[in-house]
């Protein structure tokens, strides 16, 4: 079957991988079956798998050709399933290894995106005490989809968190502007998704609950900022080496500055999510969007799934 000039047979059988561990496994399960559903629709022979205990078995008892991640957060977007599916040679969605560990590291990120000469929110220093100044956002260095992100005002909020790890957390000055996503497919960017949540912080809840948060597409900026901003999105995944599909979270200041807030490698697939947003603006529905990142998976050193 072919559509959208897109031979389906060329995936053999596809494995929606989902669910997993982490704290975004909901969100994940939501992602896996609307894009489970989609790719079936298009006539990919498809299967859904959800990833709990032994993955490794799961994955080989379903004799898959090639692999469509639909998992977030920790061992599914952080370079984890991906060195398990290099392994098993079979072709995966999304970025490698190596990019997927270094853009679940916050930290690490910024520092790469720094070298790249591109703009990231100041770091604020966590003390014993907590962190040296207020107001900050905060959130472990490592997680996904706003998992714990907080907006502190004082030394009483943040004892409130009753955060066990320090280190593993990280702080941030705030950046006043527009709050925008840019998503990038396969290189090239998508019009700027404009985030308004009603909350005015977009956490976890803004994110998932449809009506938190109001979404404008292009972006409420002028045209040559929302170009600026696709550019910086565009090198930040190359200076990352991310591929697939991967989304650029940035504020725009007043004075047109993108200031990137951070790198997602697998963003979500559900209704509220941003990306089929963006791929709907340029005309693609979700099930082409869906195609068009399964036509991108392949393997670190391998030659994709071109047959």
């Amino acid at each position: 079957m072919v559509v959208s000039g897109i031979n389906m047979q060329r995936f053999g059988r596809t494995g929606v991988l989902m669910g997993g561990t982490s704290a975004e496994r909901e969100v994940s399960l939501r992602s896996g079956a609307a894009v489970l559903d989609a790719l079936r629709a298009a006539g990919v022979d498809a299967v859904g798998i959800d990833l709990q205990q032994n993955w490794a078995d799961q994955i080989a008892k379903a004799a898959i050709d090639t692999a469509f991640i639909a998992l977030h957060g920790t061992l599914g977007e952080d370079g984890c399933v991906q060195g398990l599916l290099e392994i098993m040679g079979i072709p995966y969605t999304g970025s490698h290894v190596m990019a997927s560990a270094l853009c679940m590291n916050k930290q690490l990120c910024k520092q790469v995106l720094g070298q790249a000469g591109l703009s990231t929110p100041m770091d604020i220093r966590i003390e014993v005490t907590g962190p040296e100044r207020y107001p900050v956002f905060v959130k472990p260095v490592a997680e996904g989809s706003s998992v714990g992100l907080h907006r502190i005002s004082s030394q009483q909020e943040w004892q409130a968190l009753n955060i066990q790890s320090p280190a593993a957390w990280m702080a941030e000055m705030p950046v006043n502007g527009v709050e925008i996503a840019v998503s990038v497919l396969a290189g090239v960017a998508l019009m700027p998704v404009e985030v308004a949540p009603k909350s005015g912080v977009y956490d976890y809840a803004s994110k998932y609950t449809v009506g938190a948060t109001e979404y404008f597409c292009p972006a409420r900026l002028p045209m040559e900022t929302v170009r600026y901003c696709m550019d910086c999105a565009e090198k930040a995944v190359a200076a990352c080496g991310c591929t697939g599909a991967p989304r650029v979270d940035m504020i725009v200041g007043s004075g047109g500055e993108a200031v990137i807030l951070e790198i997602n490698t697998l963003p979500g697939m559900t209704a509220t999510s941003l990306l089929p947003k963006a791929a709907a603006v340029a005309g693609m529905d979700f099930q082409t969007l869906c195609l068009r990142i399964l036509e991108t998976a392949s393997l670190e050193y391998g030659q994709g799934v071109s047959k």
